[in-house]
């Protein structure tokens, strides 16, 4: 599932080729694509279309579009495979697309999703501690490459948890874009084991963990994005690449860039974990 670099070099892709663009058209092909807007696909075609796009925003891992349109957003939810794509209205249509919109430039931007899971939703916009933000993610904590992110207020929310560590990190309320991914990653370079408790680790090492956190994160967003299939793409069509500097996911057996010890895999909540049983010591017992 696209974590925040991903999700941000989408954005990035929409703020170049779609803002600023009206909306002469949408076509719904997949009902399922727009099931989270409960007045169905002919309503939120026909209140897209003649809207002039005016920003692409994102908070974590979730992102969204505003319009000329006071209080109005479309969220988009990637979910495991949904892509953006900016396409000639001549080129081939991808056998996943199931919502087109037609811009005013004469491309289209397609919405393709080839398990389901994702889609659109027009949504009104609410404030959230000055912030304008779509209803549904006005629940979504700030991320660490937020310029308003404060990392003591989520030091203090992360000590009030009996949880794993890793399990917290990945709870958006609290701290947002964090997924399974960056979250190995940031706790490999952090050298804390991921089923730590919160609330056990020091407030040191907690800003360490956040820290790391947001650094893996500019480092995958500079790379353009984490992909291990043809599933993630920016709006372009382009592959991320940043697995190549993964130092714990997907590493099992292999040796620890940091000791040499071997990368071990475990079971978390239906994922996978990778961690080095060396750096990262198990909490006892």
């Amino acid at each position: 599932m696209p974590e925040l670099p991903e999700v941000e070099v989408v954005r990035r892709g929409l703020t170049e080729h779609v803002v600023g663009r009206v909306v002469r058209a949408v076509t719904v092909q997949h009902p399922r694509s727009v099931r989270r807007h409960e007045p169905g696909g002919a309503d939120l075609a026909a209140r897209l279309t003649g809207l002039r796009v005016e920003s692409a925003q994102r908070r974590g891992k979730f992102l969204w579009l505003t319009f000329d349109e006071p209080d109005t957003s479309l969220v988009v939810h990637l979910g495991m495979s949904g892509q953006m794509l900016v396409q000639p209205a001549d080129a081939p249509r991808e056998k996943h697309a199931h919502i087109i919109a037609t811009l005013d430039s004469g491309q289209e931007l397609r919405f393709i999703d080839q398990r389901t899971f994702g889609g659109w939703q027009l949504a009104d916009l609410v404030e959230v501690e000055g912030t304008l933000l779509p209803e549904p993610v006005a629940h979504i904590g700030r991320d660490p490459l937020d310029p308003l992110f404060d990392a003591d207020r989520v030091v203090k929310a992360l000590r009030a948890k009996q949880s794993e560590i890793k399990r917290v990190l990945l709870d958006q309320t609290i701290v947002s874009g964090v997924g399974n991914i960056y979250a190995d990653e940031a706790l490999w370079r952090a050298g804390i084991h991921g089923e730590r408790v919160a609330a056990k680790l020091t407030r040191p090492a907690l800003h360490g963990l956040l820290t790391e956190a947001g650094t893996v994160m500019s480092e995958a967003l500079r790379a353009g994005g984490t992909s291990f299939d043809a599933l993630y793409v920016n709006v372009n069509g382009q592959s991320g690449y940043f697995e190549r500097s993964l130092n714990a996911y997907g590493r099992e057996h292999e040796p620890c860039r940091r000791c040499g010890a071997p990368m071990v895999r475990e079971k978390f909540m239906n994922r996978s974990s990778f961690s080095c049983p060396r750096c990262q010591p198990r909490p006892r017992s």
